[in-house]
């Protein structure tokens, strides 16, 4: 006897159904496609977040180092007989507790005999890392050309997208700032 063609019928009816049930449902639309978009989007919000930190922590150590090196440029640091731990310190002060100062700035203080004899390298040892063993502090006295070279080792922490922030054998960021002036006659 030859099977019946209504259930084969029935069955092609019947996934019909459910697949259009299926299509229709949208319960778990939503779950699927922030998971898919969640891992990409906090990415991109981390490093836009480090960026802009970054960024801020780059204009507060300018602006904290021309501040404290108006105090040797009209001889203020000189009559106070400031170190070079004083002078960091007056650098630490105008960032307000914002940074770790203390563990994270290296200053160098030094004069030259002209403005052309400035260096402005970053000095880095063999790893890619900042070298501070030549540092120094002199203000010097009126009319000597100083230059202040501060640096700030700012931790990278969310490099994951590889946007190349950290440029120290660490994995952190080196922020440089330099000035160069002629002390007033104090």
């Amino acid at each position: 006897m030859a099977p019946s063609p209504l259930p084969a019928v029935e069955n092609a009816a019947s996934r019909r159904f459910r697949l259009r049930a299926f299509r229709s449902d949208t319960r778990g639309a939503t779950a699927v496609e922030f998971a898919l978009l969640a891992i990409p989007f906090f990415l991109l919000l981390f490093a836009i977040l480090e960026t802009f930190l970054f960024f801020f922590a780059s204009q507060t150590v300018s602006a904290a180092t021309q501040a404290a090196s108006r105090l040797i440029r009209t001889g203020q640091a000189q009559a106070l007989s400031y170190t070079d731990a004083d002078f960091k310190d007056a650098i630490c002060r105008s960032m307000a507790g914002i940074l770790n100062c203390a563990a994270n700035l290296r200053v160098d203080v030094r004069t030259v005999a002209t403005f052309g004899a400035v260096d402005l390298a970053p000095p880095f040892d063999d790893d890619g890392n900042l070298d501070p063993q030549d540092f120094d502090y002199d203000d010097g006295v009126a009319g000597d050309i100083v230059v202040v070279r501060a640096y700030y080792e700012w931790p990278i922490n969310t490099d994951l997208l590889g946007i190349g922030l950290a440029n120290l054998g660490n994995g952190g960021r080196l922020i440089a700032v330099a000035t160069a002036f002629r002390n007033e006659p104090f």
